[in-house]
């Protein structure tokens, strides 16, 4: 009885030991990766703001990824209004036909809740609205979609035409979440191909 005591607490240390020996190689295989935004933080060094704005003017409508904590976008949205633009904030749930929305008078029914009539109200285009009562020394207007991931593929084309149709709009859409604030074209998004001019059945308003 007793070997067999000493046996069993001479080999627990033995066995524990190896237990740690594992663990400490397993956490030795196990690598994080950093960049320098980590460690000082992202909303300190912003060195893509130039690029932002040149991207904005050159492609007018955009598809943008942030993070998922929030936050970084609020620094683009502040450099464009610096730069004299307005902004119509939508979200895409719940918006209906987007193209009537934007730019036709479009009806809106109220909730009836089962005991009213049901109504439909009329309501003018969001854009061509707010472009109407924009004054006179603002750069352009800025159509910020939010959660436009559940927008279907025929609706980020139309946004991405938007431009094309109201040269003052400028189109930025939430189409997801990525680890950095990053950005692309939104016609590359939508699936059309990169045009410098704008195409001869889309006449822009005058």
């Amino acid at each position: 009885m007793a070997s067999s005591a000493t046996a069993f607490h001479l080999a627990t240390p033995l066995r524990s030991a190896s237990g740690v020996q594992q663990r400490r190689r397993r956490a030795a295989a196990v690598g994080v990766r950093c960049g320098l935004a980590d460690l000082i933080g992202g909303d300190l060094i912003l060195p893509d703001l130039g690029r932002w704005l040149e991207d904005v003017e050159k492609h007018k409508a955009l598809a943008i990824y942030s993070p998922h904590e929030g936050g970084y976008e609020g620094r683009y949205l502040n450099r464009l209004r610096y730069q004299g633009y307005r902004f119509l904030d939508l979200t895409a749930r719940g918006l209906g036909d987007l193209e009537s929305t934007v730019t036709k008078i479009h009806p809106v029914c109220p909730p009836h809740l089962g005991k009213q009539p049901i109504a439909r109200w009329y309501f003018p285009p969001e854009v061509d609205y707010r472009l109407s009562l924009m004054s006179p020394d603002a750069k352009g207007l800025v159509l910020w979609i939010i959660e436009a991931k559940v927008l279907s593929k025929a609706e980020l084309q139309f946004l991405a035409l938007l431009p094309t149709l109201r040269p003052k709009v400028k189109v930025i859409a939430e189409c997801g979440n990525w680890r950095k604030f990053v950005w692309k074209p939104l016609r590359e998004i939508a699936g059309l191909p990169a045009a410098e001019e704008p195409s001869s059945s889309l006449q822009p308003e005058k």
